[in-house]
């Protein structure tokens, strides 16, 4: 008996530990929220006898401009300096306003189906944002244009009790309908825009305490939710939204009974995340730079508040923090822009990433000089009002340096950086050759893609993406990739749209990436991988990428069959066919443009295109095993292209098929003075060396004061050489001299 007691009373203990007062899933009456502040602050309060809900809204006032991001006494005269900083905003913020109005009653519903005020269906990528909120913080912002009219602030009000009201009916889409509106995600946004509001009224009369104190209930009640359903790690930015939302409740009204409790959790399945998420080369485990700014922001509220507040941030959460940031130094483009990785969604096919703002915030946190080198002196107006006084004025005397990161790798992540400097026209390639083995969700057919920046011109883009538009699903996929692909085999396979139809979308089957060998050196950099995407069609297929500095890029697609297929490379641009099907040029306005030659004779080239956007198809037909040898050579002027008119016999400095150098059976030479990349070779000879191979390959040969030999093929190769007895292994990558 006394057993069976302990037990019961050893389960109790654990339930109450676990366990938490405030309710999931009815809102807590203004009358009743004195009920579950700690008993020090109901101590405090009660000094003078009951707590009023005057008493209770005013000491909550008081600590909001203590704790949150800004101080809502000093609102109207920071939205003095918002609308003269930010003076093109009015407008947008206007049309969002009254896009929303006119689109939803404040006592809209939260369940579908149902229309907008226009009779038309509302969609769940609709009823999403509508979820989320985030135009209602524009309806905030049209309060104060529109002279505080107060019908704004009853129409915020109103929605929000809209909201409750659905939560007690039970009326909402629930989170296995895949349109959750208390999901995580969801409901961490909305946590996120209503504090936004809330403190952007606390000043206003028309905001009565009444209106404070049930918008305080509903985020207590939002953060209870948060907690119950979100106990274990599950991975992706989703939980993180909510997270994060979490602990900014728990930061900002810990005044309430276990508040504690939601904080420690948050913040232990925050560091989670960050252990789990934040790959041990600093890049986001999705592999967008979308997604990975979308998690500096998510991490970034609650360091800020927890800092604002005194509140203690462990040292490994600081350090991946500041990863983040680090890392979109080491990804950028020359003209500090980014790459478009994977799904980036906030401009719909652009071809860069403006990653300056991310970075403006990571100087004002860390006071890098390498990451003021990106920064703006402003910040952009969404990120204004999560800044205080001091981080805003240190926007004029940013500190800058230029980065003197190299070449680079991101090997968990499968990034590859060819980078020559950061100069206007310095050269830079992307090679994308990793799939997050847990949750590829957001990945793209483009593995062994490449993207490419020269003269200050994306040469070689990839484009953005939106969730929303019916194409999402074909600018996901290989055609608009730089890739190579086997007859019509795309390389993402089986894509579907996710349960609830809001547009996204992801591939069940991708290519497996393997990189071979990855080398760089002050002159060249050479990349090898393969994947098996074409091997359930019979064709085994590597790709090989050389960066012979400030000059241009060699890449090499290799195919091998037993049966005969059409082969393809895949060009994005807008290209004109200067000696079809061998040589295609796009030239950009300042005449600076990009040739593509191929230096083994393929059968054609076509091109399509969409959205505006073009590419370009080229094709070898009917071979069992083929290889593309193709130069990518951007120039600058118009008298230093590749001359269309003759055969070509130089690419820039360097000497196309010098066969008087050295006797050998390869099928193409680059070369300058001393160095010499020698294609599917097996012998090579002069006067001071002889070697051989056990099978053709890819080689570099480096005169110097040694000669060295460097296996660049996607395979272990055998050397006999005159010199030495017997043979020497040599793994792709590797060099030996000779």
């Amino acid at each position: 008996m006394k057993c069976k007691v302990l037990i019961v009373s050893l389960l109790l203990i654990r339930f109450i530990g676990y366990s938490q007062n405030i309710p999931v899933n009815k809102i807590i009456e203004n009358s009743k929220l004195s009920n579950y502040l700690t008993d020090e602050v109901k101590t405090q309060l009660s000094q003078k006898g009951s707590i009023s809900e005057a008493d209770l809204a005013n000491y909550l006032r008081e600590k909001f401009s203590e704790r949150y991001f800004f101080n809502w006494k000093n609102f109207d005269e920071r939205f003095n300096e918002y609308k003269n900083v930010y003076s093109n905003n009015e407008a947008s913020h206007t049309e969002r306003a009254l896009d929303h109005i006119s689109k939803y009653n404040a006592d809209t519903k939260w369940i579908l189906p149902f229309n907008y005020l226009n009779g038309e269906p509302v969609n769940a990528y609709a009823l999403r944002h509508l979820a989320r909120q985030h135009k209602m913080v524009d309806i905030a912002y049209y309060y104060y244009y529109q002279n505080k009219n107060p019908k704004y602030i009853s129409y915020f009000t109103n929605q929000l009790q809209s909201l409750n009201n659905a939560l007690h009916k039970g009326a909402y889409e629930k989170i296995e309908d895949g349109n959750g509106v208390y999901e995580a995600f969801r409901s961490g946004y909305r946590v996120l825009n209503w504090l936004q509001i809330h403190n952007m009224f606390l000043g206003e009369a028309t905001y009565s305490n009444t209106d404070q104190l049930k918008t305080i209930a509903t985020l207590l009640q939002h953060a209870a939710y948060l907690f119950e359903r979100n106990q274990v790690f599950n991975a992706g930015n989703h939980q993180t939204r909510g997270l994060s939302a979490l602990a900014m409740i728990s930061i900002l009204l810990r005044d309430f009974e276990g508040t504690d409790i939601w904080y420690k959790h948050s913040m232990k399945l925050l560091e989670e995340h960050l252990s789990k998420e934040i790959n041990d080369d600093g890049f986001q485990f999705e592999r967008s730079i979308h997604y990975h700014m979308s998690d500096i922001g998510n991490y970034y509220y609650v360091y800020q508040l927890a800092k604002t507040s005194n509140i203690e941030v462990g040292e490994f959460w600081e350090e991946q923090l500041k990863s983040l940031f680090t890392t979109l130094t080491k990804i950028a483009y020359p003209d500090k822009s980014a790459p478009v990785l994977q799904d980036d969604t906030d401009n719909p096919w652009a071809e860069k990433n403006d990653i300056s703002g991310a970075l403006t915030l990571g100087y004002l946190l860390f006071e890098e000089p390498t990451m003021g080198y990106f920064a703006n002196n402003h910040v952009e107006s969404k990120m204004y009002w999560f800044l205080n006084e001091k981080q805003l004025k240190s926007l004029n005397s940013i500190k800058k340096e230029q980065p003197i990161i190299e070449s680079l790798s991101f090997p968990t992540t499968g990034y590859y950086i060819m980078r020559n400097g950061w100069g206007n026209s310095d050269n830079m390639m992307v090679i994308s050759a990793g799939l997050d083995a847990d949750k590829p969700d957001h990945q793209h057919g483009d593995m062994l893609g490449i993207q490419a920046m020269a003269n200050g011109k994306v040469i070689l883009p990839n484009y953005q993406v939106r969730y929303s538009l019916k194409d999402y699903g074909f600018f996901k996929n290989s055609m608009v990739k730089n890739v190579a692909l086997v007859d019509d085999e795309l390389q993402g396979k089986k894509y579907t749209s996710n349960q609830g139809g809001s547009g996204f979308g992801k591939f069940k089957e991708l290519p497996n990436p393997k990189v071979i060998s990855w080398k760089t050196n002050p002159n060249l950099d050479a990349f090898v991988g393969s994947h098996d995407g074409f091997e359930n069609i019979g064709v085994k297929y590597s790709r090989q990428v050389i960066n012979i500095k400030n000059d241009f890029w060699i890449v090499k697609d290799n195919f091998k069959s037993e049966k005969a297929h059409t082969y393809k490379q895949v060009w994005q641009g807008h290209y004109s066919y200067e000696n079809s099907p061998n040589l295609l040029r796009a030239s950009f306005d300042d005449a600076s443009g990009c040739d593509i030659l191929q230096l083994k004779k393929i059968d054609t080239v076509t091109s399509n295109g969409s959205r505006g956007k073009q590419w370009s198809v080229a094709s070898k037909k009917s071979d069992k095993n083929f290889s593309f040898i193709t130069v990518v050579f951007p120039y600058k002027g118009y008298n230093n292209k590749i001359d269309e008119t003759i055969e070509v016999s130089n690419i820039g400095a360097w000497e196309l098929n010098d066969w008087e150098t050295f006797k050998s059976d390869a099928s193409a030479i680059v070369s300058n003075k001393n160095i010499f990349i020698l294609f599917e070779t097996s012998e090579i000879e002069n006067d001071k060396i002889s070697i051989q191979l056990n099978e053709k390959s890819d080689v570099i040969i480096f005169q110097g004061e040694k000669t060295l030999l460097q296996n660049i093929s996607d395979k272990v190769i055998n050397v006999s050489s005159k010199s030495w007895k017997g043979e020497k292994k040599l793994n792709s990558g590797d060099s030996l001299e000779i």
